[in-house]
Formats: C-alpha cells, structure tokens, sequence
C-alpha cells in the first residue's frame, strides 16, 4: 500500500508490538500474569499473539469477580497499538479507588 508520494508504511511486526504493549502497560502500574494485566489483583487488559497479528481485550470496568470484556480487538497496525494503549491509560486514570 503506497501513498501518492510512492512510500510505504513498514510491514506491522507483531512481535514487537507485543513487547512495546507489555513495556506500556507495566509502565502504567499494571503487573502482568499469564498475558493478563492486572491492578491490586484486578484483570484490566489480556494480550495474546495470533497469526501475525495482536489480539488484545480489555475490561468495561475493574471487578474481583468476574470481569465484563469489551469486545476483542485484533491489532494490525502501530496506529492501532498506540489507540489501544491510549484507551487503556485514559480508563485507568478515570477508575479511582471506589472502582475497585
């Protein structure tokens, strides 16, 4: 897929995607657990590899219960990757103490 200047984006490595998706999420306070995200024991995010791409859910609101997930997204481009990373640090600064 080229542009009208005849650049292309580079090809999404999904890998690499992963890692910076780990990286970002442990920076935001979250620990990782078996591909899931979590705060004070709460599942918050889960991340998973298939196909060349990234899969990753995230939750509606914190429970120790039984979390509600919003509906899975596959990322497939580093555009998508730092929307979803953004989405997940904009939801933890509005969860306050009260949510969880």
């Amino acid at each position: 897929m080229s542009d009208e200047f005849g650049f292309a984006p580079p090809p999404f490595d999904a890998d690499a995607a992963l890692q910076r998706c780990q990286r970002a999420l442990r920076d935001a306070g979250l620990s990782e657990r078996g591909g899931q995200f979590e705060r004070r024991g709460m599942v918050i995010a889960r991340l998973s590899l298939q196909a060349g791409k990234l899969n990753a859910c995230r939750v509606k609101r914190p429970s120790r219960n039984s979390p509600q997930w919003q509906p899975g997204l596959v990322l497939s481009s580093s555009a998508q990757v730092r929307d979803f990373l953004t989405d997940i640090q904009v939801r933890l600064a509005q969860w306050t103490d009260r949510d969880d």
